[in-house]
């Protein structure tokens, strides 16, 4: 398996910078075998006001000339900067072992970026070969001011970061009242830059590549479009095993205790923004504008059989007065019957719920149309035919959308594997003075 190997240079603020950059050069080349085959990335301070990067890059390269074929410096503007073009180029080269060689406060260091900019899909390894050089510094411990000047750089970074595919884009539906604001997420404008996660991913699954902070940035910028601020925002907290989701139909009605997780959140608090996530699963969408009461679900083919649906209809009713004919219900973009299959034995519980929802249920792995099935419950619930929609793309009229099928709008499971991207779909009541 391949590893690279970042050796820390970084040094600000030391009156001895030169020396100690050198001490740390010749501590590397001693800890390092020649003929090694690991890719070496170095990381340098850059200072401005001396013009010392392209001479630091030009130093250390001629430095190790005859080490290694195969070495980068990176002298960008912060560690951050330098940091994210390594994650670019590793992940290009689909690499996530990384090897760190540093010393006992470069680590702490480090380990800040780290939990920022990376998951657990990489793995660190850091090796403390620079402690005890006799620098002016010393080797602080980082402090709980210097953790926040950290995460304050990235996050400016990240802001200034260009969208990766053009600017965001969501889907709306005629039917939910203007009492309410909302919308379904496209893939388009975030900074995701990983294929399957390009570029408006909303979901941060700590065995995928995209980090916390990448996901947070995505989200900032959807709010500033949409209207809501980060700290509103509340997404259904689904439990993940490894590399899938477990559906289920809990709902958490907010003001309550959370459960440790949920499919389904409903609320008549003003200025709550409540979403559910989805990459072929169904993002659901209910509102009631005569209760004034909102709810989302995340429903999944398992979910739909055990009644996610219905769980949310329920819970207005019971918790908030709504009635069901009053509820409306949008069922956002999802995989298709044209994509999506199951084992027979699943199959002839969506053919129970109503034949139509199965094609070629004679096959071993028929096809299934969980929104249809997902209408036909809430009609069965007393819902109203015309409160129930399937988002559509604006100017389409075809019924046909498809999560799998339309790679360039939408994010895909089935498509794209396990290291897939999340789009999701949001509402919220609007304040008394916005309305």
């Amino acid at each position: 398996m391949a590893t690279v190997t970042v050796v820390d240079l970084t040094h600000p603020n030391c009156s001895e910078y030169d020396i100690c950059l050198e001490k740390r050069m010749r501590t590397f080349f001693a800890n390092t075998e020649n003929g090694s085959q690991d890719t070496i990335f170095i990381t340098v301070f850059q200072d401005n006001s001396t013009g010392t990067d392209r001479f630091l890059r030009n130093c250390i390269r001629e430095t190790c000339v005859g080490l290694h074929n195969s070495q980068q410096v990176l002298c960008e503007s912060s560690l951050c900067a330098s940091l994210y073009s390594f994650k670019q180029a590793i992940d290009k080269k689909e690499i996530a072992d990384v090897k760190i060689i540093t010393s006992t406060h470069g680590r702490e260091v480090f380990q800040v970026y780290q939990e920022l900019l990376f998951t657990s899909a990489y793995t660190f390894e850091y090796m403390i070969v620079f402690d005890n050089l006799s620098c002016p510094l010393g080797d602080p411990t980082i402090t709980c001011t210097q953790i926040a000047e950290v995460k304050r750089e990235v996050n400016t970074f990240l802001q200034h970061l260009p969208a990766v595919k053009g600017e965001i884009s969501t889907l709306r539906s005629p039917l939910i009242s203007d009492y309410f604001a909302h919308g379904f997420t496209t893939r388009i404008g975030g900074i995701s830059y990983i294929n399957t996660l390009s570029s408006l991913n909303l979901f941060c699954n700590p065995r995928r590549k995209d980090s916390r902070a990448v996901v947070s940035e995505n989200l900032r910028r959807l709010g500033q479009q949409a209207g809501f601020q980060p700290h509103q925002f509340n997404l259904i907290k689904v439990f993940y095993h490894e590399e899938n989701c477990n559906h289920a139909n809990d709902v958490w009605v907010m003001g309550k205790p959370a459960p440790d997780s949920y499919d389904g959140m409903v609320t008549n608090q003003a200025g709550v923004v409540i979403a559910a996530p989805g990459a072929d699963c169904m993002p659901l969408l209910f509102t009631d504008p005569v209760a004034k009461v909102i709810g989302v679900a995340h429903a999944g083919w398992k979910g739909t059989l055990m009644g996610i649906a219905m769980a949310i209809v329920n819970a207005m009713v019971s918790e908030f007065g709504s009635r069901p004919e009053n509820i409306v219900c949008v069922i956002g973009p999802s995989v298709g019957p044209c994509c999506f299959t199951l084992e027979q034995n699943s199959a002839t519980e969506f053919y129970a719920i109503h034949p139509d929802c199965v094609r070629h249920m004679e096959s071993p792995t028929p096809y299934v149309d969980i929104r249809l099935a997902t209408r036909v419950l809430l009609e069965r619930g007393g819902l109203k035919q015309e409160h129930i929609e399937n988002i559509q793309i604006p100017n389409e009229t075809s019924s046909t959308l498809c999560t799998s099928c339309q790679p360039e709008l939408f994010f895909s499971h089935v498509r794209d594997g396990v290291n897939f991207g999340t789009q999701i779909g949001y509402v919220w009541i609007k304040e008394e003075s916005n309305q």
